[in-house]
């Protein structure tokens, strides 16, 4: 939040903690900080600036012409008046400054954009008029009592690369134009310009080339909100255009709202799931948005009409889906992997898959297992285990007649068995590929 006072003041509110992150990240904003740096001559009074200023001890900063104002707290709470001087620039200095932004239209369009293109500062300083400080440019103040920058003018300066960050239009007030006039005084100058030539004269277009490869620094990555939005209903008087299933659109709103929560947490976190087949993302949908996350939700079941037309487009009909959808809660795609795929295991696969069994239990406790393909069923029981290709173990159980996932997937077969073992039916076994 920002107060104006006429043209010669502003008043920026204390701005939060900066922990965890620099105080600039434009490059004008880091020549600031470095003039401070050069400046000082004490690296423990600029460290405990920092300190300052990071903890939010800096209060409301005002800015106006020549100087900086805020009133900073010790660690002890006791507050100081830091000011922190800059020389302002001459009249003829900013006929000089606005001549040469009129000139070149980029420059003009760059403050607009809360930019301050290097182009700026070095045709500004090849018209003698230096904007960013220098070398003891930036003179302190402070009622401590200190003679060179204390920790109080060095936070104050800390905070004030930030708001510099946001608005390079705080620069140029301490050197003695405020935003509003300015930008008058280079709207008039930009008339009379045109007003007195016989036709526009452009942008130099080695200028605007040289100029291409000069981009303002990324935004921070938004952060991720607690939960998916929620789409608008559709439940209206007005009767449903042909062949427009409110139910269903209903449904893939919902769902899509949901994956698309998902994928931006992933690409927040850098990582990214591979694209899903129609016939997998129809049981995405029934299943919900996220496997397990979606189970534990306990998430809302598409309704009779939806799961129909889901089942049609999975190719795997009702009984088919309700298998599917469960191995997709226990484990996304690659549950679904294992619950269709029957593939041979051999050569180095298979030597692993051997150790681990061998490994998993005890001579005298080891389970007979009958082996096919990448299922190992158990004997008399009606459990199994599935191998996925990633050397994870998966458990299934027969339920009707029908092998069904039971579990995620673990390293340890013994574990991944027990835990099929723990929900088989109290019916009575049976066995079988």
């Amino acid at each position: 939040m920002t107060e104006y006072d006429g043209d010669t003041e502003r008043t920026f509110a204390a701005l939060p903690p900066a922990r965890g992150r620099g105080f600039a990240q434009t490059w004008w904003g880091q020549a600031w900080l470095k003039a401070l740096e050069d400046t000082a001559l004490d690296n423990a009074q600029l460290k405990a600036g920092r300190r300052l200023a990071r903890a939010g001890a800096v209060g409301a900063v005002s800015v106006r012409p020549g100087r900086l104002t805020a009133v900073v707290q010790d660690r002890d709470r006791t507050a100081h008046r830091a000011d922190v001087l800059l020389e302002q620039l001459s009249p003829g200095q900013w006929d000089r400054l606005l001549d040469m932004a009129v000139e070149r239209a980029g420059h003009v369009a760059a403050l607009l954009d809360r930019e301050m293109p290097p182009h700026l500062v070095e045709d500004a300083a090849a018209e003698g008029v230096d904007l960013l400080p220098g070398l003891g440019d930036l003179e302190p103040e402070c009622d401590c009592g200190a003679w060179d920058h204390c920790g109080h003018t060095a936070a104050l300066c800390y905070q004030v690369a930030r708001l510099l960050d946001q608005d390079p239009f705080v620069l140029l007030l301490m050197r003695g134009r405020a935003e509003d006039g300015l930008l008058g005084d280079l709207q008039r100058r930009s008339a009379t310009s045109v007003g007195g030539s016989a036709g526009p004269e452009g942008v130099d277009a080695a200028e605007a080339y040289g100029a291409g490869d000069i981009l303002p620094p990324l935004p921070e990555l938004p952060a991720l909100p607690d939960g998916p939005g929620v789409p608008p209903s559709l439940d209206a008087e007005t009767a449903p255009a042909p062949g427009v299933d409110p139910a269903a659109l209903e449904f893939l709103a919902a769902r899509t709202a949901g994956r698309a929560h998902r994928l931006l947490g992933q690409a927040l976190r850098g990582a990214f799931e591979a694209e899903l087949t129609p016939a997998q993302d129809a049981v995405r949908l029934a299943a919900g948005e996220a496997g397990q996350e979606a189970a534990a939700r306990q998430e809302t079941a598409p309704g009779r009409e939806v799961a129909d037309r889901l089942a049609d487009g999975s190719g795997r009909g009702r009984e088919g889906l309700a298998a599917a959808v469960r191995a997709w809660r226990h484990g996304g795609a690659e549950a679904l992997s294992v619950l269709d795929e029957e593939w041979r295991v051999e050569g180095e696969a298979l030597a692993r898959a051997r150790a681990a069994l061998d490994s998993a239990w005890d001579a005298d406790e080891r389970p007979e297992l009958r082996a096919r393909a990448n299922r190992w069923t158990a004997v008399g029981a009606p459990v199994q285990l599935r191998l996925g290709r990633d050397g994870r173990w998966w458990p299934y159980r027969k339920e009707r007649g029908r092998w069904l996932p039971v579990g995620a997937a673990t390293r340890d077969p013994a574990t991944a068995l027990a835990s099929a073992e723990l929900t088989a039916d109290a019916a009575a076994p049976s066995s079988g590929q």
